[in-house]
């Protein structure tokens, strides 16, 4: 089930439909050629949400056409319901949701009629970008969401988790799986939190940059990067709280990964219209080497931000479906290290990306022997 259904959800369902039938390659997906025991054929898009009234009663297949995709005849077969718009929806959507027409609580509940009918066994959110808090406390969570004191995302996960044997990945910065209450409540309830924020594009090279320069004792001196896109999730992030929220999964690794926190600007900057959804990324980096003396290095990259998130979410699926099978509940760190930039649960020790792709694949042994 996919909650949001903008451009990396679509590019999902059509890259999906894709694969299935043999039309294109698994690039971009870490765990293609790795079997433990959910082949990517098994995958299906069973339910879709959104609030933008120019996209909720209409097909996948018709979405896609709007992002200018050639969509496969089966994507015809779901159309996008009426999801909860809240008070964290960006003002620009003009939205056609639950709550547009129905006080919340009647709104909450019919979402959680759509929930129960289609019976995902993996939601994805992949929602506008939100601002959020930590929630420790399911009982208050649920007071709090009842009168609309939480963004979509904590909402979403929380009626989530009420069920069991559900995974509820969480693709954008919202706590979520570091929400201590939400992965509590999994556990209990015998379902999954994942999370928090995908890592795609400028972070996870970063981070391997700032691995690698530690392992070689060089002193980082400074980190700037930035990135704009001209895609709806950079329009949000013109929003100061949205854009503080993205800044803080961007750059709460630094410390854990050098062991200081050097000078440093990580930052979604911008949004600039006619970059769409490849985004123009910049990295500078100094450290001091040996004897005194600097070296610098200078990134520039345009980056296709949703369909690497897209890749993602087809190893994310499966790895989510396979676990809950296995027996594993509440969160899981060896799979949130890798793909997210604020891993769960609340606490785990950040590290490269390089580094956590080798617990990942010990991870996936298991799983496979399973």
């Amino acid at each position: 089930m996919l909650l949001g259904q903008g451009y990396a959800a679509t590019v999902f369902a059509w890259g999906l439909a894709r694969l299935k039938k043999g039309l294109a390659e698994p690039w971009g997906v870490p765990l293609a050629k790795i079997d433990f025991g959910v082949p990517i054929e098994r995958l299906e898009v069973v339910a879709s949400v959104d609030v933008d009234a120019s996209k909720v009663g209409r097909t996948l297949y018709e979405v896609a056409e709007r992002y200018n995709l050639k969509p496969e005849p089966e994507l015809a077969e779901v159309a996008v319901s009426p999801g909860l718009r809240l008070a964290s929806t960006p003002s620009f959507i003009r939205t056609a949701a639950l709550d547009d027409r129905l006080p919340l609580e009647d709104a909450i509940a019919r979402f959680e009629e759509l929930l129960d009918d289609a019976k995902p066994d993996v939601v994805f959110d992949v929602t506008t970008t939100a601002r959020s808090e930590p929630l420790r406390d399911w009982e208050e969570a649920e007071r709090k969401a009842l009168r609309g004191e939480l963004p979509h995302p904590q909402v979403y996960a929380l009626l989530t988790l009420r069920r069991s044997g559900v995974a509820h990945v969480n693709m954008q910065p919202a706590h979520v799986a570091c929400s201590p209450a939400l992965v509590e409540q999994a556990q209990l309830s015998g379902s999954l939190v994942l999370g928090d924020d995908g890592a795609t594009g400028a972070t996870p090279l970063t981070v391997d940059l700032a691995e690698h320069l530690a392992e070689r004792n060089r002193r980082v001196l400074s980190i700037a990067q930035f990135n704009i896109g001209g895609n709806t999730d950079f329009l949000s992030l013109t929003e100061p709280d949205r854009n503080a929220a993205k800044e803080e999964t961007k750059s709460s690794f630094l410390e854990e990964v050098l062991g200081y926190e050097p000078p440093h600007f990580i930052k979604p900057t911008g949004y600039l219209e006619p970059l769409g959804d490849k985004k123009f990324v910049a990295m500078h980096v100094q450290w001091i080497s040996f004897g005194g003396f600097i070296d610098e290095l200078v990134v520039s990259a345009r980056i296709n931000d949703s369909p690497a998130l897209a890749g993602y979410m087809v190893d994310l699926a499966r790895l989510a479906y396979a676990s809950l099978r296995a027996g594993f509940r509440g969160t899981l760190p060896e799979v949130n290290l890798f793909y997210m930039k604020r891993p769960g649960p609340p606490g785990v020790k950040q590290k490269a990306k390089i580094l956590a792709y080798q617990d990942l694949l010990q991870f996936v042994r298991k799983l496979g022997r399973g």
